[in-house]
C-alpha cells in the first residue's frame, strides 16, 4: 500500500490525467467486464481499454487484475476506488460552490422542489414570506426527488423542498443536511367514484385484484410508501397496471378511472372536495407525511440566510442533521 502511495505521488509529475478516466475506472470496477463497461461509457472496447491503461500508466501501477474473469481490483485499485468517487463528487460541486461564492451578497433565492409540491404547496408557502421574497429574485426548479437532491448536493440551489417521513430517512438526511419541517401532508389511497359515490377500485374489494397505479423506483413518495406499508400483492390482492414517478401523472389516471393510487392530499384536495376522487381504503391505510425544507451546506447568501432564519424560527419541525429511523410501520 505504501508503494502505491509513492507511485501515485510520482505520477502527478507525469502526463495530465483526464477526469473522464475516473468514470471509466468506476464503470469497470462495478462490472468487472471490459465489454459491458465500454457499452456503459458509449465507446468501443479497444478505446475503453486504452483509456483504462492510460489511467494505470498515469498512476504508475496496475489497478485491475486481468488474470481472472471478471477482472478484479488490485490492492492499489481498491485503495483508489473511493478516492476516484470523492474526486468526481468534488468536481461536481465546484460550479455550484463557485456560484454560491459569487452570490454571497446577492438577493437571489434558488429552490428545488418536487413536482407535486411545486404545484400544490410552494405558491402558498412562499406567500407567507412576501416581505422577504418581494425584495429578491426567486428561482424555482421543479423535478423528481433524486434530481432535487443532486442539485442541493452540488450547491446549484440553496434549498430543497420535498416530502419526508421520520422513519424513512432520505439521502439528504443521511448526508447530514440540515432541515426544518414547514408543513404536513397525507399520502392516501384514492380512486374515481362510481355512480353511488363509492370507489371503483377499493383496496380490499371482492371483485378480484385491484388495479394499482404505482410509483416507479425514482419516486420519493414511492420509496416512503414501500418502506412504511406492506403492499405485497398477496396481502393486498393488487396487480400493477401502470407505473410513473410523478404523482401528477398518477392523479390523471385515477381521475380517468384506471385504478387506485396513493396520492398526496395537498395535490388532490380539490378533487376530493368536488367528488372527483374518493378514498379507496380505510383511514389506517393513509400515511402522514412531513414537508421539509433542506438547506445547502455553507454560507447561502444574504436573501437565503434571511429566509432560513425566518423559517427555522417559526415552524413546527426542529432543525435536524442526519436522521435516525426505527423500523417500518404496519397498517
Amino acid at each position: 500500500m505504501t508503494n502505491a502511495v509513492f507511485l501515485l505521488f510520482d505520477a502527478f509529475k507525469a502526463l495530465p490525467m483526464n477526469l473522464s478516466w475516473l468514470d471509466d475506472f468506476l464503470a469497470l470496477s462495478a462490472t468487472g467486464n471490459f465489454s459491458r463497461a465500454a457499452d456503459e461509457r458509449h465507446m468501443t472496447q479497444p478505446a475503453f481499454g486504452r483509456r483504462v491503461k492510460a489511467l494505470e500508466e498515469w498512476m504508475g501501477t496496475d489497478l485491475f487484475d486481468r488474470s481472472s474473469q471478471p477482472v478484479r481490483l488490485t490492492e492499489a485499485g481498491l485503495w483508489f476506488q473511493q478516492i476516484a468517487q470523492d474526486l468526481l463528487d468534488q468536481v461536481a460541486r465546484i460550479p455550484g460552490e463557485a456560484c454560491a461564492v459569487a452570490e454571497a451578497n446577492a438577493n437571489v433565492l434558488k429552490l428545488a422542489a418536487t413536482h407535486a409540491l411545486s404545484f400544490s404547496f410552494v405558491p402558498g408557502w412562499l406567500r407567507q414570506y412576501e416581505s422577504l421574497t418581494t425584495q429578491c429574485t426567486v428561482q424555482l426548479g421543479s423535478d423528481v426527488l433524486q434530481r432535487c437532491e443532486a442539485l442541493l448536493e452540488q450547491s446549484k440551489v440553496q434549498f430543497c423542498l420535498c416530502h419526508a417521513h421520520a422513519q424513512v430517512p432520505g439521502r439528504l438526511d443521511l448526508l447530514g443536511f440540515a432541515s426544518v419541517q414547514v408543513g404536513t401532508d397525507v399520502l392516501m389511497p384514492v380512486s374515481a367514484p362510481d355512480a353511488n359515490g363509492k370507489a371503483i377500485h377499493p383496496l380490499q374489494g371482492e371483485a378480484g385484484p385491484v388495479a394499482w397505479l404505482s410509483y416507479s423506483a425514482e419516486s420519493g413518495l414511492g420509496r416512503i410508501l414501500r418502506e412504511t406499508r406492506d403492499l405485497s400483492q398477496a396481502k393486498m390482492a393488487t396487480h400493477t397496471v401502470f407505473s410513473a414517478h410523478l404523482a401528477s401523472v398518477l392523479r390523471t389516471l385515477v381521475l380517468d378511472g384506471r385504478g387506485l393510487a396513493w396520492l398526496p392530499q395537498s395535490l388532490i384536495k380539490e378533487d376530493l372536495a368536488a367528488g372527483r376522487m374518493v378514498p379507496a381504503a380505510a383511514a389506517l391505510w393513509s400515511l402522514e407525511l412531513e414537508i421539509r425544507l433542506y438547506r445547502a451546506q455553507g454560507v447561502l447568501g444574504k436573501a437565503a440566510e434571511s429566509l432560513w432564519a425566518e423559517v427555522s424560527a417559526g415552524h413546527v419541525g426542529s432543525i435536524a442533521a442526519a436522521g435516525e429511523a426505527p423500523g417500518p410501520l404496519s397498517p
